[in-house]
């Protein structure tokens, strides 16, 4: 029990800069007093004693704005942070590693006896506010953004954001090398259609980029054939595209990246 403890404390440190010592840690961090409570609510859940496993969790609840059913599973490491408003239902399934952030819900969307809620593989995090609703699989080591609404299952390694969720799958390197050489072609700030911040808008210029090239291609690809039959028509150079053209644009993209003060 003890080696546990200190392993819960541990991770703390590990996942939260703020934290500065491990009697700060013990007495002020909720997220860990849950986690505790938590497992001696689901001992006495698994040994018969569901009355006063709802009651230790209840107390739990009261003590720490976070709510976890006596009947939830969870690994090892795992990490509440703040926490408040959590709520983590009967059938949730957690893995090692995992890492909650305020306001997250595990939740149910059937009214049905067995499993109802969802399963966290090891080094899911999940972002605040974020709800989590189904009988459904989130691989390991996949994100949920902030205030996310995810009803299917995530691949592992995947991100899912919005409303409802949406998986959002990193390209290749290949397809990313094709996409910025078209955007550097085209005159475009490379940095609209990057992947670290997934953005409907970016992923539907990457889209436009890549049909673009592909276009490109079966352009060169006519030319070398009219000049094989004799034709100079491609002989022509197409209109340049000039970088002042899109400055305003590139500085209007900057200045809404840019967080506010």
């Amino acid at each position: 029990m003890f080696e546990r403890m200190r392993e819960d404390i541990q991770s703390v440190f590990h996942r939260d800069p703020a934290a500065r010592n491990t009697f700060e840690v013990v007495t002020c961090y909720p997220g860990l007093h849950a986690v505790w409570l938590h497992r001696a609510a689901h001992s006495l859940w698994r040994s018969g004693w569901k009355w006063l496993a709802r009651v230790v969790s209840n107390f739990g609840r009261w003590l720490t704005g976070i709510e976890i059913h006596p009947g939830a599973r969870i690994g090892r490491r795992f990490f509440i942070d703040h926490g408040m408003g959590i709520v983590i239902g009967e059938t949730a399934e957690i893995g090692n590693d995992v890492t909650l952030y305020q306001g997250v819900t595990l939740g149910g969307t059937s009214w049905n006896k067995g499993k109802r809620h969802p399963t966290l593989e090891d080094g899911v995090v999940v972002g605040a506010g974020a709800k989590v609703l189904g009988p459904f699989t989130v691989g390991a080591g996949a994100k949920i953004g902030s205030n996310a609404v995810v009803t299917k299952a995530v691949p592992a390694g995947a991100t899912a954001v919005g409303i409802p969720g949406k998986i959002i799958v990193k390209s290749d390197g290949e397809q990313e090398a094709k996409r910025q050489a078209m955007a550097e072609k085209i005159g475009f700030d490379a940095y609209g259609v990057g992947q670290d911040m997934p953005d409907p808008v970016a992923r539907a210029i990457g889209q436009l980029l890549d049909h673009l090239h592909a276009v490109d291609g079966r352009l060169e690809g006519m030319c070398k054939a009219l000049t094989a039959l004799g034709s100079d028509y491609c002989g022509k150079d197409l209109p340049t595209l000039r970088d002042e053209d899109f400055a305003d644009v590139c500085k209007d993209q900057q200045a809404s990246d840019k967080p506010a003060a």
